[in-house]
């Protein structure tokens, strides 16, 4: 379908079926004018293709899954969409907004040193796994919006990579990928390619949609390491156990948010880099990889020589590791029990709730990454979880530190009738718009198929 087409199918009943089903049915007329704005940026000729890859919310697991532990996440609302026109050639030129072109050629899919850091680097990065893997890669042009908030730890950068794939997956390969299969490709290209150690949770995420429970605990599907990961230092199953989850706080009530704290995450690698440094030495200790290995019964017998080897902090990151799976299992439990339930109401969902501020606990005390100890003055995230407690007060609700911690956002759990009053009170103090209201998209990665009334997903 070309471009014109496109616009005109966009406005029919079929065009706003689909963007119903990604974002709602408020606000389509905004919706509709971003993809309008996309396609008349293009400016291609020929063939026309719509994609949109959700940004994700971690609702439980906070800073386990680089030692096999166990996580959930859910796919929001706020995305990362393109219009792309294939190529007949090897040329790819991207162009986003608020960001510089790129433009690069993928007949030499090597890495490259001066590409590290650039989304070019990612997109070379996945044509190279494609390729890898027998598929032959042309290239696109494509112009892209991304509303998944930077730095918020609701992953953007694990949208824009499913993205690419996405991309590549249903212009040369005809979309035969899996959601996990995507989210491997994106993981191994930020790992070599781009240069950054992440793990593979906000990849499975952004692809799958929903809320998906993920075990990344060795066993007979999880036993191997991803060469990918492994390059890069991590430690990752091969293969994890991924469960797909209804959850809708809604229906208890309750507004899903996250707030922007301030601060920036440019000094803060090595307090991220020392968290699964420090889990992996007391996994080390115990003559293990990572502390999914690890017998816990053993730790408080150990704790002498233990706290010589590693020191205090290492320790209490392991038990929070440790308590932090039982509540991934916990909080499944929860929400299994409110959907089999024929009347699930608000007191089905405090039991959730009691456990998401057991884990915001767990991460202020134990796993410490709040605020960065290099700057102890500066407490953003400690600030605004202080003020939402205070403001949860004699009521229910629940709060912690969103993403990999020490700067950035918090998540929160507030009262649908309680709404407003807490957005006047953060955005009192923290600035206008730095609460955002999220939304569970239950379609993870997908490319809009509008003319025959159907949205084409994995």
């Amino acid at each position: 379908m070309t471009g014109k087409e496109l616009l005109g199918e966009l406005k029919s009943p079929a065009g706003t079926k689909q963007l119903a089903t990604l974002y709602g049915n408020d606000g389509l007329e905004t919706v509709r004018r971003r993809y309008s704005s996309l396609i008349e940026g293009l400016e291609a000729e020929g063939e026309v293709r719509l994609f949109s890859v959700p940004g994700r919310s971690e609702l439980g697991g906070n800073h386990t899954d680089h030692n096999r532990g166990k996580v959930l996440a859910a796919s929001i609302q706020l995305d990362a969409a393109a219009a792309v026109s294939p190529s007949q050639d090897k040329e790819v030129f991207f162009r986003s907004t608020g960001h510089d072109d790129v433009k690069l050629n993928l007949s030499d899919l090597s890495p490259r040193e001066e590409e590290r850091g650039e989304a070019s680097a990612l997109i070379r990065g996945i044509a190279a796994e494609f390729a890898a893997q027998g598929t032959p890669v042309m290239g696109f042009r494509a112009n892209g919006d991304s509303r998944v908030l930077p730095g918020s730890g609701l992953s953007s950068s694990a949208a824009i990579e499913i993205l690419f794939a996405k991309i590549f997956d249903n212009l040369y390969c005809g979309g035969k990928r899996s959601t996990l299969e995507l989210a491997k490709i994106g993981q191994r290209a930020e790992n070599i390619y781009f240069g950054k150690p992440c793990g593979l949770m906000d990849q499975i995420a952004c692809a799958s949609g929903g809320v998906v429970a993920i075990d990344f605990g060795p066993g007979p599907e999880a036993s191997t390491v991803d060469p990918g990961a492994e390059a890069a230092g991590l430690i990752t199953a091969a293969d994890p156990k991924i469960k797909k989850i209804n959850f809708d706080p809604k229906v208890a009530g309750f507004s899903l948010c996250v707030v922007t704290t301030g601060g920036g995450h440019e000094d803060l690698v090595a307090d991220y880099a020392a968290i699964p440094a420090e889990m992996k030495a007391v996994a080390a200790f115990f003559g293990k990889s990572v502390l999914r290995e690890v017998d816990e019964k053993k730790l408080i017998p150990s704790l002498e020589e233990l706290r010589k080897a590693v020191g205090d902090r290492a320790v209490l990151r392991a038990i929070h590791f440790f308590n932090e799976n039982r509540r991934v299992e916990a909080k499944l439990a929860a929400l299994e029990k409110m959907n089999s339930s024929y009347s699930p109401g608000p007191s089905l969902f405090h039991d959730f709730l009691d456990l998401v501020n057991e884990s915001g606990d767990s991460s202020w005390e134990l796993l410490q990454n709040i605020y960065s100890p290099k700057n102890p003055a500066q407490q953003n995230v400690s600030l605004a979880l202080a003020l939402t407690k205070d403001f949860l007060r004699g009521g229910h609700g629940a709060c912690r530190v969103h993403g990999g911690g020490f700067a950035g956002t918090i998540q929160a759990y507030i009262p649908i009738n309680r709404l407003g009053d807490y957005r006047i009170l953060m955005e009192g103090i923290l600035g206008d718009d730095s609460l955002t209201v999220l939304k569970v998209r239950s379609t993870g990665a997908v490319e809009l198929i509008i003319n025959n009334d159907s949205v084409k997903t994995q």
